[in-house]
């Protein structure tokens, strides 16, 4: 014997606004999620202080707005990837990065790019406040050239590499990720010259 209805079964209803999460996780990085009732169609993102912010309609499943999130903040941070265009958007940059970070202790009296840095992502030396990044990190993704900014920010705090060091930069959430990239940028420039 089965069991049959003459009615079909409803659809089930999107998650209510309440039981969605205000951010999601993409590439590691978290991303705010602002819903609105007024939008009905559009979606759309920007950076807020290095961090992806998007805007989405509330009526949307959560489903389709977690692939939307995906696609838009894949695509911004490909825009971001080309990095800041000058020394001084370089130095706003910074600046953002130890206030959001650091709590605003980091004082650099420049930031600004250096052709002459060959093996180096970045340096800094703390008597004069000055921190240089290598030209080569403006094809960094976003992150990964925050934390080499974040990374010489912290040595105007403390000297060396040592725990105190380390524990100050845990505060950035890709910290792993980016170290990870630029080990595996390195590993491949080693391969090319011995290839």
């Amino acid at each position: 014997m089965s069991l049959t209805s003459s009615r079909p079964p409803r659809p089930a209803a999107p998650p209510s606004r309440a039981s969605r999460p205000d951010t999601h996780v993409v590439d590691g990085e978290s991303v705010t999620i602002r819903r609105s009732p007024r939008r009905r169609r559009t979606v759309s993102g920007r950076l807020e202080a290095g961090r992806v912010v998007v805007m989405v309609p509330d009526s949307l499943s959560g489903a389709e707005e977690r692939r939307l999130v995906e696609q838009l903040t894949r695509r911004i941070r490909s825009r971001d990837r080309r990095g800041p265009t000058g020394d001084a958007e370089l130095e706003a940059r910074a600046r953002a990065l130890a206030d959001n970070y650091l709590d605003g202790r980091a004082h650099p009296t420049s930031v600004r790019w250096s052709s002459r840095q060959q093996r180096r992502w970045g340096s800094c030396t703390p008597s004069t406040g000055e921190i240089r990044i290598s030209e080569a990190a403006r094809h960094l993704p976003g992150d990964v050239l925050d934390y080499v900014l974040l990374h010489e920010l912290v040595h105007l705090l403390v000297p060396g590499h040592g725990p105190e060091f380390w524990a100050e930069l845990a505060v950035y959430p890709p910290l792993e990720r980016a170290r990870g990239f630029l080990d595996g940028v390195a590993h491949a420039q080693e391969r090319a010259l011995t290839t």
